[in-house]
Protein backbone atom coordinates (compact mmCIF):
# COMPACT_ATOMS: atom_id res chain seq x y z
CA UNK A 1 0.00 0.00 0.00
CA UNK A 2 2.98 2.30 0.96
CA UNK A 3 5.19 1.42 -2.04
CA UNK A 4 1.80 2.43 -4.31
CA UNK A 5 1.12 5.99 -2.59
CA UNK A 6 4.82 6.68 -2.89
CA UNK A 7 4.68 5.77 -7.31
CA UNK A 8 1.35 7.95 -7.13
CA UNK A 9 2.60 11.06 -5.91
CA UNK A 10 6.07 10.58 -7.82
CA UNK A 11 3.96 10.53 -10.91
CA UNK A 12 2.08 13.75 -9.90
CA UNK A 13 5.54 15.13 -9.09
CA UNK A 14 6.86 14.45 -12.61
CA UNK A 15 3.72 14.87 -14.79
CA UNK A 16 1.80 17.38 -13.12
CA UNK A 17 -1.53 18.28 -11.81
CA UNK A 18 -2.88 17.14 -14.95
CA UNK A 19 -2.56 13.29 -13.29
CA UNK A 20 -4.48 14.07 -10.60
CA UNK A 21 -7.66 12.37 -10.04
CA UNK A 22 -10.87 14.15 -11.85
CA UNK A 23 -12.50 14.49 -8.42
CA UNK A 24 -9.46 16.67 -6.88
CA UNK A 25 -9.35 18.78 -9.95
CA UNK A 26 -12.99 20.10 -9.81
CA UNK A 27 -13.50 22.98 -7.21
CA UNK A 28 -16.51 22.04 -4.84
CA UNK A 29 -19.94 22.92 -5.87
CA UNK A 30 -21.63 25.49 -3.42
CA UNK A 31 -23.74 24.17 -0.68
CA UNK A 32 -26.75 22.76 -1.34
CA UNK A 33 -26.85 22.48 -5.17
CA UNK A 34 -27.08 18.80 -4.79
CA UNK A 35 -30.32 18.76 -3.71
CA UNK A 36 -31.42 21.59 -6.27
CA UNK A 37 -32.98 21.43 -9.58
CA UNK A 38 -31.18 21.57 -13.04
CA UNK A 39 -32.96 25.16 -13.71
CA UNK A 40 -31.46 26.22 -10.42
CA UNK A 41 -27.65 24.51 -10.79
CA UNK A 42 -25.98 26.48 -13.20
CA UNK A 43 -26.67 29.89 -11.54
CA UNK A 44 -25.84 29.28 -8.24
CA UNK A 45 -22.02 30.60 -6.66
CA UNK A 46 -20.22 33.76 -6.62
CA UNK A 47 -20.96 36.56 -8.60
CA UNK A 48 -19.58 40.10 -9.60
CA UNK A 49 -22.85 42.80 -9.77
CA UNK A 50 -22.23 45.95 -11.52
CA UNK A 51 -23.97 49.19 -11.99
CA UNK A 52 -23.54 49.55 -15.90
CA UNK A 53 -21.24 52.48 -16.68
CA UNK A 54 -20.29 53.38 -12.65
CA UNK A 55 -17.42 52.01 -11.11
CA UNK A 56 -19.34 50.69 -8.08
CA UNK A 57 -19.81 47.16 -7.45
CA UNK A 58 -20.12 44.22 -5.53
CA UNK A 59 -19.76 40.51 -4.79
CA UNK A 60 -22.99 38.35 -4.17
CA UNK A 61 -23.55 34.80 -3.79
CA UNK A 62 -26.73 33.04 -5.17
CA UNK A 63 -27.59 30.75 -2.50
CA UNK A 64 -29.45 26.91 -2.69
CA UNK A 65 -30.58 27.43 0.33
CA UNK A 66 -34.55 28.08 0.36
CA UNK A 67 -36.26 31.60 1.11
CA UNK A 68 -39.84 31.21 1.44
CA UNK A 69 -40.27 29.78 -2.25
CA UNK A 70 -37.16 31.56 -3.38
CA UNK A 71 -33.54 31.07 -2.58
CA UNK A 72 -31.03 32.76 -0.46
CA UNK A 73 -29.34 35.53 -1.31
CA UNK A 74 -25.99 36.51 0.65
CA UNK A 75 -23.90 39.39 0.38
CA UNK A 76 -21.07 42.00 2.41
CA UNK A 77 -23.37 44.66 4.08
CA UNK A 78 -21.20 47.12 2.69
CA UNK A 79 -22.87 46.34 -0.69
CA UNK A 80 -25.63 48.49 0.61
CA UNK A 81 -23.85 51.79 0.30
CA UNK A 82 -22.14 51.02 -2.72
CA UNK A 83 -25.35 49.52 -4.75
CA UNK A 84 -28.26 50.72 -2.33
CA UNK A 85 -30.74 48.54 -4.47
CA UNK A 86 -29.48 45.69 -2.93
CA UNK A 87 -30.67 47.50 0.74
CA UNK A 88 -33.85 45.40 0.34
CA UNK A 89 -32.78 42.75 -1.31
CA UNK A 90 -33.40 39.00 0.44
CA UNK A 91 -33.44 36.31 -2.43
CA UNK A 92 -33.42 35.19 -5.95
CA UNK A 93 -35.36 33.17 -8.04
CA UNK A 94 -35.24 32.11 -11.76
CA UNK A 95 -37.52 34.43 -13.87
CA UNK A 96 -39.59 33.23 -16.87
CA UNK A 97 -36.80 32.59 -19.37
CA UNK A 98 -34.63 30.55 -16.44
CA UNK A 99 -32.38 33.66 -15.89
CA UNK A 100 -31.88 34.84 -11.58
CA UNK A 101 -34.12 37.80 -10.61
CA UNK A 102 -33.21 39.50 -7.09
CA UNK A 103 -36.12 39.81 -4.88
CA UNK A 104 -37.22 42.02 -2.02
CA UNK A 105 -38.55 40.05 1.60
CA UNK A 106 -42.18 40.95 -0.25
CA UNK A 107 -41.10 38.10 -3.46
CA UNK A 108 -41.28 41.65 -5.76
CA UNK A 109 -38.20 42.36 -8.35
CA UNK A 110 -35.39 44.25 -7.48
CA UNK A 111 -33.17 43.41 -10.38
CA UNK A 112 -33.97 40.89 -13.24
CA UNK A 113 -31.61 39.73 -15.70
CA UNK A 114 -33.31 39.82 -19.11
CA UNK A 115 -30.26 38.44 -21.75
CA UNK A 116 -26.65 37.01 -21.44
CA UNK A 117 -25.31 33.96 -19.94
CA UNK A 118 -23.36 32.93 -17.18
CA UNK A 119 -20.33 32.49 -19.68
CA UNK A 120 -20.87 35.82 -21.46
CA UNK A 121 -22.29 37.93 -18.19
CA UNK A 122 -26.25 38.94 -17.26
CA UNK A 123 -27.45 42.24 -18.77
CA UNK A 124 -30.57 43.77 -16.91
CA UNK A 125 -32.38 46.24 -15.04
CA UNK A 126 -33.17 46.92 -11.54
CA UNK A 127 -36.27 48.53 -10.01
CA UNK A 128 -34.58 51.96 -9.60
CA UNK A 129 -34.62 52.30 -13.83
CA UNK A 130 -30.64 51.30 -13.69
CA UNK A 131 -28.91 48.88 -15.77
CA UNK A 132 -27.00 46.14 -14.23
CA UNK A 133 -25.11 43.49 -14.89
CA UNK A 134 -23.73 39.94 -13.38
CA UNK A 135 -20.85 38.29 -14.20
CA UNK A 136 -19.68 35.04 -12.48
CA UNK A 137 -16.69 34.94 -10.67
CA UNK A 138 -15.59 31.40 -12.36
CA UNK A 139 -15.41 33.61 -16.04
CA UNK A 140 -13.25 35.22 -17.35
CA UNK A 141 -14.86 38.52 -18.68
CA UNK A 142 -15.74 38.81 -22.12
CA UNK A 143 -13.48 41.77 -23.69
CA UNK A 144 -14.78 44.45 -25.43
CA UNK A 145 -18.03 46.23 -25.23
CA UNK A 146 -21.16 44.64 -26.62
CA UNK A 147 -22.82 45.66 -29.55
CA UNK A 148 -25.84 47.04 -27.31
CA UNK A 149 -23.12 48.67 -25.35
CA UNK A 150 -21.95 50.46 -28.38
CA UNK A 151 -25.07 51.30 -29.59
CA UNK A 152 -25.99 52.93 -26.32
CA UNK A 153 -22.97 55.51 -26.99
CA UNK A 154 -24.23 56.41 -30.30
CA UNK A 155 -25.89 60.18 -30.16
CA UNK A 156 -29.18 60.34 -32.36
CA UNK A 157 -29.13 62.39 -35.59
CA UNK A 158 -31.89 64.87 -34.67
CA UNK A 159 -33.49 66.81 -37.66
CA UNK A 160 -34.26 70.51 -37.06
CA UNK A 161 -37.04 70.65 -38.67
CA UNK A 162 -39.12 68.44 -37.25
CA UNK A 163 -38.36 69.03 -33.81
CA UNK A 164 -40.28 70.71 -31.36
CA UNK A 165 -40.63 74.91 -31.52
CA UNK A 166 -38.09 76.47 -28.93
CA UNK A 167 -41.43 78.41 -27.64
CA UNK A 168 -43.01 75.35 -26.81
CA UNK A 169 -40.75 73.96 -24.56
CA UNK A 170 -41.20 76.18 -21.56
CA UNK A 171 -43.60 74.76 -18.67
CA UNK A 172 -43.31 71.48 -16.12
CA UNK A 173 -42.43 68.30 -17.00
CA UNK A 174 -42.67 64.88 -15.18
CA UNK A 175 -39.06 63.11 -14.84
CA UNK A 176 -39.27 58.93 -15.13
CA UNK A 177 -36.65 56.73 -15.36
CA UNK A 178 -39.17 53.81 -16.35
CA UNK A 179 -42.23 54.53 -18.62
CA UNK A 180 -45.24 56.57 -16.87
CA UNK A 181 -43.62 56.15 -13.37
CA UNK A 182 -43.22 59.92 -12.38
CA UNK A 183 -40.36 60.38 -10.70
CA UNK A 184 -40.00 64.33 -9.96
CA UNK A 185 -41.35 67.26 -11.71
CA UNK A 186 -39.78 70.04 -13.50
CA UNK A 187 -40.11 73.49 -14.56
CA UNK A 188 -37.90 75.19 -17.61
CA UNK A 189 -38.48 78.48 -17.51
CA UNK A 190 -38.98 80.78 -20.18
CA UNK A 191 -36.30 83.79 -19.83
CA UNK A 192 -33.03 82.89 -20.73
CA UNK A 193 -30.37 84.31 -18.02
CA UNK A 194 -26.77 84.04 -19.62
CA UNK A 195 -24.84 84.73 -22.76
CA UNK A 196 -25.22 81.59 -23.72
CA UNK A 197 -28.84 80.92 -23.99
CA UNK A 198 -29.16 78.81 -20.94
CA UNK A 199 -32.26 79.58 -19.03
CA UNK A 200 -33.38 78.92 -15.41
CA UNK A 201 -34.77 75.42 -14.76
CA UNK A 202 -35.31 73.75 -11.30
CA UNK A 203 -37.66 71.06 -9.04
CA UNK A 204 -41.21 71.35 -8.94
CA UNK A 205 -41.53 70.45 -4.89
CA UNK A 206 -39.37 67.42 -3.56
CA UNK A 207 -37.21 65.33 -5.82
CA UNK A 208 -37.14 61.18 -3.77
CA UNK A 209 -35.03 60.22 -7.15
CA UNK A 210 -31.32 60.68 -5.69
CA UNK A 211 -29.29 60.35 -8.97
CA UNK A 212 -31.60 64.08 -10.35
CA UNK A 213 -31.03 65.11 -6.62
CA UNK A 214 -27.49 64.95 -7.02
CA UNK A 215 -27.52 66.14 -10.66
CA UNK A 216 -29.57 69.39 -9.51
CA UNK A 217 -30.75 70.78 -12.57
CA UNK A 218 -30.63 74.60 -12.67
CA UNK A 219 -30.74 75.73 -16.11
CA UNK A 220 -31.75 74.36 -19.67
CA UNK A 221 -30.58 75.43 -23.13
CA UNK A 222 -31.80 74.34 -27.09
CA UNK A 223 -30.40 74.53 -30.43
CA UNK A 224 -30.48 71.84 -33.09
CA UNK A 225 -33.19 70.14 -31.73
CA UNK A 226 -31.86 68.85 -28.96
CA UNK A 227 -32.54 69.71 -25.57
CA UNK A 228 -29.65 70.36 -22.97
CA UNK A 229 -30.73 70.40 -18.98
CA UNK A 230 -27.55 71.94 -16.85
CA UNK A 231 -26.86 70.79 -13.67
CA UNK A 232 -25.91 73.40 -10.89
CA UNK A 233 -22.34 72.65 -10.77
CA UNK A 234 -22.37 72.66 -15.30
CA UNK A 235 -22.25 69.45 -16.25
CA UNK A 236 -25.00 68.76 -18.49
CA UNK A 237 -26.96 65.90 -19.98
CA UNK A 238 -28.92 66.12 -23.44
CA UNK A 239 -31.89 64.77 -24.56
CA UNK A 240 -34.27 64.38 -28.07
CA UNK A 241 -37.45 64.44 -28.67
CA UNK A 242 -39.43 60.82 -29.75
CA UNK A 243 -43.08 59.39 -29.32
CA UNK A 244 -44.20 62.68 -28.32
CA UNK A 245 -41.71 63.03 -25.18
CA UNK A 246 -38.24 63.55 -24.33
CA UNK A 247 -35.01 60.84 -23.89
CA UNK A 248 -31.63 61.20 -22.60
CA UNK A 249 -29.79 60.63 -25.61
CA UNK A 250 -26.80 59.00 -26.18
CA UNK A 251 -28.80 56.23 -24.05
CA UNK A 252 -25.71 54.86 -22.22
CA UNK A 253 -26.15 54.56 -18.05
CA UNK A 254 -29.40 55.23 -16.36
CA UNK A 255 -31.98 55.74 -18.51
CA UNK A 256 -34.40 59.40 -18.14
CA UNK A 257 -37.38 60.46 -19.82
CA UNK A 258 -39.26 64.12 -19.71
CA UNK A 259 -42.87 64.55 -20.53
CA UNK A 260 -44.26 67.57 -20.99
CA UNK A 261 -47.56 68.06 -18.66
CA UNK A 262 -50.71 70.17 -19.84
CA UNK A 263 -50.89 73.72 -18.41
Amino acid sequence: MEKGLIRQFLTVLILGAGSLPAAAQTASSPRGADRTSEALRPWLGTWDLEMADAPRGCTVTLGAEPVGEARQLRFPATCRRALPILDKATAWAPAAGGRPRLLDAGGKDIITFRSGSRATGLEGAGADGKAYRLVAKDHPRVPGPSQAAVAAQRRTIVDPTTAPAPASLPGRYVLMRQENREACRLVLSSAPTASNGTAPAGFEGACDDTGLTIFDPAGWRYDGGRLTLVARRGHTVDLVFEKGQWRKDPTAGAPLLMRKLAP
